[in-house]
Formats: structure tokens, C-alpha cells, sequence
């Protein structure tokens, strides 16, 4: 059985930023695309990023493509998400994802972290 675990939300400033990591346990992790999901207030579950077992290729939303960073450590079984120029729009549960590949659903999910950004 996989298991995810969020750490590293927080309250934040606009224009600061955070760093998300997500702990896998179970299974073979550098097999896993992983992804960030997040869900504000009011809103359903939406998906932030995503990135191959090998993390040789990534993806973003447009909300924040050139803000955020996606990326893993095999070796430590942990994917982060490097977040910069925070806005308080960025305000939300985080959550982690696992997907036994690129392509594939999302099965596999954290209890999520919250990010607050104030203005």
C-alpha cells in the first residue's frame, strides 16, 4: 500500500515563498509519476503539476508555470514543490498524488498541507 505524506505548508506573505515535500512509503517510488494538486476554499480539487518516475519530464499549469517547481529525490523517496512569488490566489490545501504512470490516474493521495498567503 502507498502512502503519502505532505509536510512544509505554512502562512507566507505575498511575494514569499515555500517549499512542499511529499514522503512516499510503499511500492517502487522512482516508478511513480507524482503531482501536486491543490484546493482552495469553495473549490474543487485541481491539479498544479506533475512529474515522471525518472523526473526527466514535468508539466505545469499555467497558473503557475515559471512560480512553481516540481521535482523528486529517488534516492529519499520524496517529491517536492518549490513555490516563489507566492499570491494570496495561491492559497489552498496542497496535496500529493502518486499514478503508476505517465498517463495514468492518480491513486494514490496525502491528507494535504495548507499554504496561506496573505496580502
Amino acid at each position: 500500500q502507498v502512502q503519502l505524506v505532505e509536510s512544509g505548508g505554512g502562512l507566507v506573505q505575498a511575494g514569499g515563498s515555500l517549499r512542499l515535500s511529499c514522503i512516499v512509503s510503499g511500492g517502487t517510488f522512482s516508478s511513480y509519476t507524482m503531482a501536486w494538486f491543490r484546493q482552495a476554499p469553495g473549490e474543487e480539487r485541481k491539479f498544479v503539476a506533475r512529474i515522471k518516475g525518472s523526473g526527466g519530464s514535468t508539466y505545469y499549469v499555467d497558473d503557475v508555470e515559471g512560480r512553481f517547481t516540481i521535482s523528486r529525490d529517488n534516492a529519499k523517496n520524496t517529491m517536492y514543490l518549490q513555490m516563489n512569488s507566492l499570491t494570496p490566489e495561491d492559497t489552498a490545501v496542497y496535496y500529493c498524488a502518486a499514478a503508476m504512470g505517465w498517463g495514468q490516474p492518480f491513486t494514490s493521495w496525502g491528507q494535504g498541507t495548507q499554504v496561506t498567503v496573505s496580502s
